[in-house]
């Protein structure tokens, strides 16, 4: 595996990388389920890539850039052995040149949920990811199905600016309780971390409603808030029932839909989600699917 920090380091060694070259993008804080993207890519690459890089322009005023969790080292140990052949860990000038002005704005589909949450937050997801594609020229890009807004904010930008790269959203890698793998987890104590399996119960419990029949989008969202209502440590800041591609919170009857929620835990905010109903387009049951 080759580690390099500069651009023109990245760019001489990615052109004597064998097509199609598939690009995982990371902040590092490495779990398994970054390396189940690589994995994915491995199967479907001549070569693989990755990012590390703790992306400033994602974080709100709120939110602490500096406790990020970071092991360099062990990531990149992690990394070599899943087989990844190229790594870049720039700095923070590599990405955002002095007096940069460039930003990456998706609109409709960052309005909500997240977006909503995190003021900001997916202008600087586009623009980062924008300058990896661009930096790494990939023809396929992972990204995982835990991040549901974000795989559709990328998907949108990619379609928009007729960049040439697939991006591939691949399942939600879980622990054995269901708490879907996340970098955050780390924050959670003990006590904590046992509360959390609240939202794969409360996606569970709504999935197995629709599933049973029910169809009314208020009601569904009752049930995984009266889940979460369960759980003492839980603090929901949104539960949503949307549509799966355009992520407009829908109402009344559905018939394929995007379950998802962020929800306090002590001092960490979690968000999960869950995809139910059928694909149009292939006819797919995507109950649980990612779950």
């Amino acid at each position: 595996m080759k580690a390099v920090r500069r651009l023109e380091e990245l760019r001489a060694v990615r052109a004597a990388l064998q097509d199609p070259l598939g690009l995982v993008p990371t902040m590092g804080a490495l779990h398994d389920g970054h390396l189940s993207l690589v994995r994915r890519a491995r199967a479907e690459c001549a070569n693989v890539a990755a990012s590390i890089f703790v992306n400033p322009t994602q974080f709100g005023p709120h939110e602490d850039l500096r406790s990020y969790p970071r092991d360099l080292p062990a990531d990149l140990a992690m990394l070599d052995s899943a087989g990844v052949d190229l790594v870049w860990t720039p700095e923070v000038e590599d990405i955002y040149p002095a007096g940069d002005q460039t930003w990456v704005t998706v609109e409709a589909v960052t309005r909500g949920l997240e977006g909503e949450r995190r003021p900001g937050h997916f202008r600087g997801v586009a623009t980062v990811v924008t300058k990896l594609l661009h930096a790494f020229e990939p023809q396929r890009a992972y990204f995982g199905q835990k991040d549901a807004q974000q795989a559709v904010v990328i998907q949108r930008m990619a379609r928009d600016l007729l960049l040439p790269v697939e991006i591939v959203v691949c399942p939600t890698l879980r622990e054995p309780d269901g708490l879907a793998m996340s970098s955050c987890n780390r924050y959670l104590s003990a006590d904590e971390r046992q509360s959390a399996t609240v939202l794969y119960r409360a996606l569970r419990a709504a999935s197995a409603a629709f599933k049973a029949g029910e169809r009314d989008a208020e009601r569904l969202r009752r049930v995984m808030l009266d889940v979460l209502g369960s759980e003492p440590k839980a603090r929901p800041h949104y539960v949503s029932v949307a549509d799966a591609e355009t992520l407009e919170e829908l109402n009344g009857q559905v018939e394929r839909a995007l379950l998802s929620m962020a929800v306090a835990i002590g001092r960490t905010t979690l968000i999960d989600n869950m995809v139910v109903g059928r694909d149009q387009a292939t006819g797919k049951e995507h109950l649980a699917a990612n779950g």
